[in-house]
């Protein structure tokens, strides 16, 4: 099984499946309902490794997730398009297009038994576009 993640907005990210390792997706719904709730939100954890460019390979895009993460809330560029695929044997398992994410927390570990580093970044969709958020699948890469 493999990921990617390609953000849209000033400039381009995209990780592949060398880089990530895990793609959570999560419905955001007030625990303490009784019935179905208005308030609610969608979130999606990416994990993955950092990798050093090697023979003209592309940079690794976690430098610039960090620096999206600290983009302040008075900037519109702190929302932009992201879209993870979820790929297995050349299939698209999931397609999530969350059109304005915006990062809710960006870390990276580094240590002398993870090779380069890793990393883990939460982005969610901005509340009042919940509507506009796609989940597909099922279709050939």
């Amino acid at each position: 099984m493999g990921f990617t993640l390609k953000i849209e907005g000033q400039g381009t990210i995209e990780l592949g499946t060398t880089s990530i390792t895990g793609v959570k997706f999560r419905a955001d719904i007030p625990h303490d309902s009784n019935a179905r709730s208005t308030d609610m939100g969608s979130t999606v954890e990416i994990t993955g490794k950092i990798l050093t460019a090697v023979d003209g390979d592309p940079f690794d895009g976690t430098k610039q997730l960090g620096l999206w993460s600290l983009v302040p809330a008075e900037k519109a560029d702190c929302y932009r398009k992201a879209e993870i695929r979820v790929i297995a044997a050349s299939q698209v398992v999931r397609k999530f297009t969350f059109p304005n994410a915006f990062v809710v927390d960006y870390k990276e570990d580094y240590g002398d038994t993870e090779g380069v580093g890793t990393f883990r970044l939460i982005i969610k969709q901005k509340k009042d576009k919940m509507a506009q958020v796609a989940v597909e699948g099922g279709y050939s890469v």
